[in-house]
């Protein structure tokens, strides 16, 4: 079988702004989004060693969970086709056809749509399909498992310089734990800041503390959900439709886009001390700009 592996390419590029001169403040992005097409961002770090447990168990069948615009569900789906798993993804709600699930069932992925309802309790979902599946292999929404925390603690080791200040955008607080948990074993004195995008997102501290090594000291920004979860606003979509003009990096709206926001107005704010050097992790997640392109506003031909 092949070996599950990719060859990482996340370059660190600097972004140029009128803000960051005024504020003497350097900004740079983690370009995670790089490192696959489909399998890009944090969705490759946290299904690493997933999937190599699963080869371990000689487990050859993935089972997993996500909404119908689920960029886990697409990767896992991707994952699966590429190192030889069979791949099944259980849709949260009504049945619908989009670009993610065409390209999910194009990779192969069997779906199974859910009921909200039923949704909420994984584990007896999972239980009454596979009960007896000797072959299959669970995976938690968004990869969520400590295995997915050692996997994204790797992104810390790949920085060939320090930053004052590095942050993340969260959903299950997988990726955060992991970069926390690098911090501290470098014993770097980076300050991690925490985007999440849930509206009431304070419970993402105790989805954080699941997966951290030790106890450490991290800033949770809760004001940057515009919202709720794939909820937007004008103003964020401006912001968004601004930076990739202006950098040439697509950002999506669900994550990226509310953390490098949270940045700007963190910055504008005089949050950083003249001189900091800051550092955005880009977890990838593009492919949801497709499913919001309704909301963007139609952009006249020059």
């Amino acid at each position: 079988m092949k070996a599950i592996e990719l060859k990482i390419f996340s370059p660190v590029t600097p972004i140029a702004h009128p803000l960051l001169t005024k504020k003497q403040v350097s900004l740079f992005i983690k370009r995670d989004d790089l490192i696959h097409p489909i399998i890009s961002g944090n969705k490759w770090r946290k299904l690493k060693y997933v999937l190599q447990k699963a080869r371990a168990e000689n487990k050859n069948h993935l089972v997993t969970f996500g909404g119908a615009y689920s960029n886990h569900l697409l990767a896992t789906a991707a994952a699966g086709a590429l190192f030889g798993f069979k791949t099944t993804g259980f849709v949260r709600g009504e049945e619908i056809d989009n670009t993610h699930l065409f390209l999910c069932r194009l990779y192969g992925m069997q779906l199974l749509f859910t009921d909200r309802e039923s949704y909420r309790d994984k584990q007896n979902l999972f239980d009454r399909h596979f009960r007896n599946d000797t072959d299959v292999f669970f995976i938690d929404e968004g990869g969520a498992s400590a295995e997915a925390a050692s996997g994204c603690s790797e992104l810390v080791g790949e920085l060939h310089e320090t930053y004052d200040d590095l942050f993340c955008a969260c959903g299950t607080g997988t990726t955060a734990a992991g970069i926390i948990n690098g911090i501290t074993a470098r014993k770097l004195d980076t300050r991690f800041h925490a985007i999440p995008v849930f509206k009431n997102g304070g419970f993402i501290a105790d989805e954080i503390a699941k997966y951290l090594t030790g106890p450490a000291p991290y800033h949770l920004h809760l004001d940057y959900h515009f919202g709720g979860y794939a909820k937007t606003t004008p103003t964020l979509i401006s912001f968004i439709q601004e930076f990739i003009a202006a950098t040439g990096i697509l950002i999506d709206p669900v994550y990226t886009g509310k953390m490098l926001y949270a940045i700007f107005d963190l910055i504008d704010k005089d949050e950083f001390a003249p001189g900091s050097k800051i550092l955005a992790v880009h977890t990838g997640g593009i492919w949801g700009l497709l499913g919001m392109k309704e909301k963007f506003s139609v952009i006249s031909k020059q």
